[in-house]
This record gives structure tokens, C-alpha cells and sequence, in this order.
């Protein structure tokens, strides 16, 4: 989460997300929808994520209902329905917890969206958003059933077939949203239907009727009443693009668009993360290919479905792979280091949530990507899941800053959290593992030098220099001795001076402190600008999901910019 205090402050930039069945078509979709959220919370906005039931599910329910209660007469048959979104909302809330975003699921009666009419095909007239609103204020992203609403007496009602898009278009009016974005499995609108017509011609922007009549299918036509009414711009878009069909009072004629190449992926390190990443990959097979993955020993039996053919011990043959962007996620620095500068210096984009390589060859690594044109991105190496380093861009964005301080080390943060309600040191270090947080070898995260590579980051972000000398305080058995007296956090912080910066990792009470309510295996940071202003940001910090959800989230924005920067070309071309 990303916010902004002080006498500026104001309500970050809400944006109304809408999935329906075609993208929840099942459990094993949920990584791919809390991808696409967590890819608008970490620009610094907040989510409302409108959910449909998983595929089939309303219908089965529908039919249940049918034979239970009375067809003429079915009032509490809506109640009933309602369950498959509130279902589909919940598992979402809880998959964005475990990648990271503080997430929370709301119930029809708590939406608070009002309607009239038919219980099964009502209009909604009001909101009363007292609760909705406390739950965007305490969240990243707020989960609500779409296609559900209640009653002047409190009773559940639906808003008709294909109503979670009527619920998200009257959400993102009534709330004044950025956006709202109906997520499909189609990157927009089509003059017919893109998988039984060859040759359907897509539109940039269409009118509201417009898009009732060749979209019928796809879009609820009262929702796009709705908003023609009040003049709601409406995106229709795909997971992982920012290429959408804009719904507004005027449109364009529609033209041939070609699929974009798949993103060829090259994967150095296969431990708790690089599995993850491949997971998420292979989910995605419309989008990237995953052309080799580096791993010290070939023959190792590992999980997933990869090829055995894709899995190489030799580093030239890796690099060798014809792969668009090369993903560090090893665990040692100065191979990954390597490998970023030799893919760089080819030319090939890097993704890397290897901090302590990044750390030790900054310089090195940033200036072969501007000669040799390539990207480099690392937002995985500080924070996991948190956006710790696009919050440091936005504070620095409106002011010099003057203050970093944070939570960096997730692992250390769940140690002493464990010390705290009793645990021994190695009682609460043996869980921190077994949670998939500590390594089997532990010593980066307890000597400090996990959270200082993250701090150096950090500090580049938002000075431009790696900062001064830094005083480490390491996690020891006497400071794990005081930790079960009294809660403390370790706290890394950076203060400019002057024209000079200090800076300390240390361990301090948590009781008075700006982290106290973090909990867990979460990273947090407060950032203070000259001007007074307060940028804060938190999330998970460690762990397969986090780290994954954030490389992935690379990817994505480093596909996104290589289309944008090819249909550029185009432009010119032409």
C-alpha cells in the first residue's frame, strides 16, 4: 500500500477493477487476477475489485435454487446465488494477502449498494458507503461480489445476467474512480467475435450503444446504459495489457491488430521464487515463453511440469537462448551479477530480485542497460510484495526527501514477532523456515546484510548515491533475549543532514513506533519530504508469492513497454 500524509494529503486515485467468469474460471486463475491488481495498487492506487462467481457456478446455483424453492415466487433464492460471489470475492482477498497486498472481502449487506425492482433483475439507485469507504482507507484493495445488491428491507437482490459489470460501473460513478476496467478474456471490443471470425477488426473507442449492439454478448447492455447516462468511461481490456477499448460518446472505426509476440524468458535459478516465476509463466502462455532455466544441478528432481530440456547447468548455453529478458533470482550474488551484466551487454533486458548483486554492481549494471539500450528493473529486490521502491519514486516525484525509515527485512521482523509471544530464538527461527521465509542458511537476513543491500537500494532511489557508511546491529542472542522481554523491530533508516546522509539499522521498542502494527513477515516504509509531506508503503516482504507477484509485475510493465514502443515505431514507419 502506498499512501501520502500530511496538510497535502489526499485520497490516492481509486480504481474500479471487474473479473468475470471468463477470467475466474476457476482456483488456479486466482494468481493471474491478483497479478493485475497488484499491478495498479503499486502505481499508488487503490483497488476495488469486483468479482464474479467462478465459471458455472451461478448457473448450477440457479438451477439448485429453481428446484428447491418456487419458480413463480423465488425471494430468497437471490440470497442463495449471491453465495457464488461472495465465495469467488473471499479466495481473491485471501490470494492478494498472500502476495503481499493487505486485502479485505466485503458481503452484499456491507457494500451497501441499494436497489429497486425485480429481485432478480434490479436496478441499483444508491450507496451508502460509509463502510466501503473505511475499507479503501485501511486497504490496498477492497473484494466486493459484483451482480449483487439489497433491498429497501435489507434483502438480497441481483442485478440481472452479466450484472457484476453494472456493479463496477455504478461503483466507479458513485465513488468517482479514476477508471473502471471490465477485465475479459479479449483485449477489447471486437466488430464480431474474435474466436469464430477471422478478420475481426478491434476498436480503439467505441460509442456506448455501439458497444451494446456488437458486444452484446460480451458486455452487460445495461451497464453501458448506465454509463452512457452519466457519462462513465468504460475500459474493456485483457489480464497483463494496458492496451483496452475505451467506451465513451464517441467512436473510431476498428482496425486489424495483430497478437503481440510472446516474451521469451530465460529463468537463472530455480529455488522457492524461480519456481513461483515459472508458474506464473507457464499460466500465461499467450504472453511469455519460457526459453531456459540456469540451475547448479541438472539431474535434481524438482517441482512442476517443465521439461527437463529446458533446465541447463551451463552458463553460455543460457545466455545462448535467444531470450528477451533474462530473470535473476539466484541466491548468489556475484553469478547473478555476472549474468546481468552479460545479458545487458547483449543487449537483453534484466529482471532481478537479486539485491545483493544489484547492491554490488549498481553502477556497472545501470550503465551497460544505457549503452547497450537494454532495461534493467529490480523492484523484487526491496520489499517483495510492498512497493517500497515506487513509493520512494513518488515521494522524490513532489520533493527533495528528507527521511527514509522502514522495516526491511520480513524474516527478522516474523523472528522477533515469534520471540515476543515466547518462542526461543531457534523455535521462532525453525518457523520463519518452515513458512518459507528464512533460508536454510539464515545468516544474510540475521546479520543485517539482507536489510542493508536493501537500504543501499532504497537509498539510490532516493538520493542517487548509495548513502554513507551504515551501522548494522545484527540479530543476536542477546537482542533476541531482549526481544522476549519486550516487542522491538528492526528499524533501517536514512536522514539527510545538510548536504551530508546518515544512516543505521538498529533495534528499537515497538511500542510508540511507526511499525508497530506490522505484523508478521510485512516490510514497511515512511518516507518525509522537505515540504513535511509523509509517503508511507507497506506489504509482504518475503516468501515464494510476494517476491513472484513482484518480478511478475516486472515483466508484465517490461512486455507492456516493448509493445508500446513497437506500435511507436509503427507509427513512424507508416
Amino acid at each position: 500500500m502506498i499512501e501520502l500524509h500530511g496538510a497535502a494529503a489526499a485520497r490516492p486515485p481509486l480504481v474500479v477493477l471487474k473479473f468475470g467468469s471468463s477470467v475466474l474460471r476457476d482456483r488456479a486463475c486466482l494468481p493471474e487476477v491478483v497479478s493485475e491488481i497488484y499491478r495498479i495498487v503499486r502505481t499508488g492506487r487503490r483497488v476495488i475489485a469486483v468479482t464474479s462467481a467462478f465459471a458455472g457456478v451461478t448457473d448450477a446455483l440457479m438451477r439448485e435454487s429453481l428446484a428447491t424453492g418456487c419458480a413463480h415466487d423465488n425471494v430468497n433464492a437471490p440470497a442463495y446465488i449471491a453465495t457464488g460471489e461472495e465465495v469467488s470475492a473471499a479466495l481473491v482477498a485471501m490470494a492478494c494477502d498472500r502476495s503481499g497486498l493487505c486485502s479485505i472481502a466485503l458481503k452484499a449487506p456491507e457494500l451497501g449498494i441499494r436497489a429497486d425492482g425485480d429481485p432478480q433483475d434490479a436496478t441499483p439507485t444508491a450507496l451508502e458507503a460509509a463502510i466501503l469507504n473505511a475499507a479503501l482507507d485501511a486497504h490496498d484493495v477492497v473484494v466486493v461480489p459484483g451482480f449483487v445488491a439489497t433491498d429497501a428491507s435489507g434483502r438480497t437482490v441481483l442485478l440481472g445476467r452479466g450484472g457484476s459489470d453494472l456493479t463496477a460501473v455504478f461503483l466507479a460513478h458513485a465513488l468517482g474512480a479514476e477508471r473502471v476496467r471490465l477485465v475479459k478474456d479479449v483485449d477489447g471490443v471486437y466488430d464480431r467475435d474474435p474466436a469464430e471470425a477471422k478478420g475481426a477488426l478491434r476498436f480503439e473507442q467505441i460509442d456506448w450503444r455501439g458497444a451494446g449492439e456488437v458486444a452484446g454478448r460480451l458486455l452487460q447492455t445495461r451497464a453501458l446504459d448506465f454509463a452512457a447516462a452519466r457519462g462513465v468511461v468504460v475500459e474493456v481490456g485483457e489480464i497483463g495489457s494496458d492496451e483496452a477499448t475505451i467506451i465513451a460518446d464517441k467512436a473510431k472505426p476498428p482496425a486489424f491488430r495483430a497478437r503481440p509476440p510472446k516474451l521469451r524468458v530465460a529463468l537463472a535459478g530455480y529455488g522457492v521464487v524461480g519456481a513461483g516465476v515459472a508458474q506464473r509463466l507457464l499460466a500465461r502462455p499467450d504472453a511469455f515463453e519460457l526459453a531456459s532455466v540456469l540451475v547448479r544441478d541438472g539431474e535434481k528432481s524438482r517441482e512442476g511440469a517443465l521439461p527437463r530440456a529446458l533446465f541447463t547447468t551451463d552458463r553460455d548455453a543460457f545466455l545462448d537462448a535467444d531470450a528477451d529478458v533474462v530473470v535473476d533470482v539466484l541466491s548468489d550474488a556475484r553469478a547473478g551479477a555476472g549474468l546481468s551484466a552479460e545479458a545487458l551487454r547483449r543487449g537483453v533486458d534484466v529482471v532481478s530480485a537479486n539485491k545483493q548483486a544489484l547492491i554490488g554492481s549498481h553502477d556497472v549494471l545501470t550503465q551497460l542497460a544505457a549503452t547497450h539500450g537494454a532495461r534493467l528493473l529490480h523492484s523484487a529486490a526491496v520489499g517483495g510484495g510492498a512497493p517500497l521502491l515506487e513509493a520512494v519514486a513518488a515521494a522524490r516525484g513532489g520533493a527533495p526527501i528528507a527521511m527514509i525509515e522502514g522495516v526491511l527485512n520480513g524474516t527478522v521482523n516474523f523472528i522477533l514477532e515469534r520471540l515476543a509471544m515466547g518462542q526461543t530464538f531457534e523455535e521462532a527461527l525453525r518457523a520463519a523456515q518452515a513458512a518459507g521465509l528464512a533460508e536454510a542458511d539464515p545468516s544474510a537476513d540475521l546479520s543485517g546484510a539482507d536489510a542493508l543491500a536493501k537500504l543501499r537500494l532504497i537509498s539510490i532511489a532516493a538520493f542517487g548515491v548509495a548513502s554513507c557508511d551504515v551501522c548494522v546491529e545484527p540479530l543476536t542472542q542477546h537482542i533476541a533475549a531482549h526481544a522476549g522481554r519486550e516487542r522491538l523491530k528492526q528499524v533501517a533508516r536514512i536522514v539527510r543532514e545538510a548536504d551530508a546522509l546518515r544512516g543505521g539499522i538498529v533495534f528499537e521498542r515497538a511500542e510508540g513506533s511507526a511499525f508497530a502494527d506490522l505484523h508478521g513477515d510485512r516490510n514497511g516504509v515512511r518516507i518525509v519530504t522537505a515540504d513535511g509531506r509523509v509517503h508511507t508503503a507497506r506489504g509482504r516482504g518475503a516468501g515464494r508469492w510476494p517476491t513472484t507477484e513482484s518480478v511478475f509485475a516486472d515483466l508484465v510493465d517490461l512486455r507492456s513497454a516493448r509493445l508500446s514502443a513497437a506500435e511507436e515505431g509503427m507509427k513512424v514507419a507508416v
